[in-house]
């Protein structure tokens, strides 16, 4: 099934919004489907399409340097914080 683009659009503002009300904290992508109420796979391909666009930084790293076997946590770029950040 194809998701017309501006559901599409929808969708990654609830994204958005859903890093920005959950900061400091990053979500793994699973937790981001749930709240979004969305497929996880469908998610992470937008996350990453995010991540192109340096919109959001993916964060493959627990706190002591080990790398997250196939998990990704996300959180929004500081430019896209900051600018999110002014507007409230």
């Amino acid at each position: 099934m194809r998701i017309s683009d501006q559901k599409k659009e929808k969708i990654v503002e609830q994204i958005l919004h859903y890093l920005f009300q959950s900061f400091p904290e990053t979500p793994f992508t699973a937790k981001i489907a749930r709240e979004t109420a969305r497929d996880e796979e469908f998610i992470k391909k937008l996350l990453l399409e995010l991540k192109e666009k340096n919109i959001v930084v993916a964060i493959q790293k627990d706190n002591k340097g080990n790398q997250y076997s196939r998990k990704i946590k996300w959180k929004l770029s500081s430019r896209v914080y900051d600018l999110y950040h002014s507007k409230q």
